[in-house]
């Protein structure tokens, strides 16, 4: 798809922004329009900066009046392509930094899009509260993007992806007209939820300028601990230990396949063997209270158990915060350590719980058969069924040769995770990247009622234009 915007466009929008609210420098561009892995490149004729929500209500307005398509951006997180502009303009929401309020009486912060996730934390925690979204890239993610994304993380288990974490929203409608949806109602039954359509709408039904959050209570006892174990069938019924061991206490419960493990004590300095001797899998369990000693006391119980059933064969308990951020590390660098090994499929996969093993085992049999020497590694959420099944370059491989065959082997894993009543995008959206394979899993009715939305909505199609469907 070619785009155009015309001359007059981008000096409305330079008049509406002022100075220093917008760029053509290709130097301030070039970060932008790259994705951190490197597998998307961009262009755009023209960087929007906007300061305020005033301000990016005129940017949208001016577009929209001209159909000129806008990319918006967050930190540039995204894995999937959505974020990454092919000639559209380009609205980033770095300037929209503000944590507008924070009340401790209604669990609830109010933050702008443009605020990382881990400022989001550190306004919580002053107040004696968290906001229990947990990405690797929290220094960078913002607000909008986990927001626009339904970013999933670390804690779905106990607390729900972002959808179940928003009280309230503003946006920036297609048209350039701002509503304001900052609530902070528990319960709100009055018609259509409009903040549900927008989050997860990757950009495409609005642009998020602010969301009211929910927060929880921090809790007093933490328990953080590995175990190497066998299979993934056997974290599959850790889980389901850990959950009754702990009265509802699990955090986190993660796997870890033995080669992402090489791959980070390979790649990411300072990184550590967890155990003694090495393990075919790890699980990483976080447990959390609000009474004192008793995750700690649940973990103890939890694994002494596991060992006595056989399920595990080694653990450590993290004596330290330090030890915990370590055996965290091994977990939250799968990703980064790739990088240096080469050309790679990736598969963000949600299966049922109780389909992860077979889900990989299908699925590695596959990859076996199709690229054979190819290194497959697999890494998740057991908590929540979804599994990041990535497919390395064989040792010594052609990186393009591996590239050309990305989009057949990605359809087997596909088909694969489908199958078992799965889907192809857990957590990181569909994007440029899987917005036409989705399609094909999608029934008429449920394109046609999803096409309806957006029309109704954008009927200039200018949001995203790329992205979904």
């Amino acid at each position: 798809m070619t785009v155009s915007v015309p001359a007059d466009v981008l000096s409305r929008l330079k008049a509406v922004l002022g100075e220093g609210g917008w760029s053509q420098d290709p130097e301030r561009l070039a970060p932008k329009l790259l994705e951190w892995r490197d597998r998307w490149t961009g262009t755009t004729p023209f960087l929007a900066l906007p300061r305020t929500t005033a301000d990016v209500a005129a940017v949208v307005g001016i577009c929209f009046e001209a159909g000129a398509p806008i990319t918006t951006q967050g930190g540039n997180t995204g894995l999937v392509g959505g974020q990454i502009p092919q000639g559209e303009v380009l609205l980033s929401t770095e300037r929209l930094r503000a944590i507008r309020e924070v009340a401790p009486l209604d669990d609830m912060l109010t933050a702008e899009a443009g605020v990382t996730l881990a400022a989001a934390h550190e306004a919580a925690a002053a107040v004696g509260r968290r906001f229990p979204v947990g990405l690797a890239s929290e220094g960078t993610a913002t607000v909008g993007g986990i927001v626009s994304t339904n970013a999933g993380g670390t804690q779905v288990l106990r607390y729900g992806t972002t959808r179940q974490l928003v009280l309230g929203l503003e946006a920036v409608l297609p048209n350039g007209e701002l509503w304001n949806g900052l609530k902070r109602l528990r319960k709100d039954n009055t018609g259509y939820d409009l903040k549900q359509l927008l989050i997860g709408a990757e950009g495409t039904l609005g642009v998020v300028t602010a969301a009211s959050l929910k927060l929880h209570p921090v809790l007093a006892s933490q328990a953080v601990a590995i175990a190497g174990v066998d299979s993934p069938q056997a974290a599959v019924e850790l889980l389901q230990r850990a959950k009754a061991e702990s009265g509802g206490a699990v955090e986190a419960f993660e796997l870890m396949g033995r080669l992402g493990v090489d791959f980070v004590l390979r790649n990411i300095a300072g990184s550590r063997e967890p155990l003694a001797e090495p393990h075919p899998w790890y699980v990483l369990a976080e447990f959390a209270s609000g009474e004192p000693g008793s995750a700690e006391a649940a973990m103890e119980r939890f694994l002494a158990h596991g060992l006595e059933a056989g399920l595990v064969r080694d653990a450590a308990i993290a004596q330290s915060q330090t030890q915990a951020r370590e055996f965290w590390g091994l977990r939250e660098n799968q990703s980064p350590a790739q990088k240096p090994e080469g050309a790679t499929w990736k598969h963000d996969i949600a299966t049922p719980v109780s389909r992860i093993a077979e889900f990989i085992d299908q699925a590695s049999a596959a990859m076996r058969r199709f690229a054979p020497g190819a290194r497959v590694t697999a890494f998740g959420h057991v908590g929540d069924g979804n599994i990041h099944f990535d497919v390395l370059v064989p040792e010594g491989g052609d990186d393009a040769d591996h590239s050309a065959r990305r989009d057949a082997g990605s359809r087997l894993v596909h088909d694969i995770a489908v199958g078992l009543g799965g889907s192809i995008s857990a957590e990181h959206g569909l994007g440029s990247m899987k917005t036409a394979e989705a399609a094909r899993y999608k029934s008429r009715v449920e394109l046609a009622a999803l096409r309806a939305v957006r029309h109704a909505l954008d009927p200039k199609r200018i949001m995203n234009p790329r992205v979904l469907f």
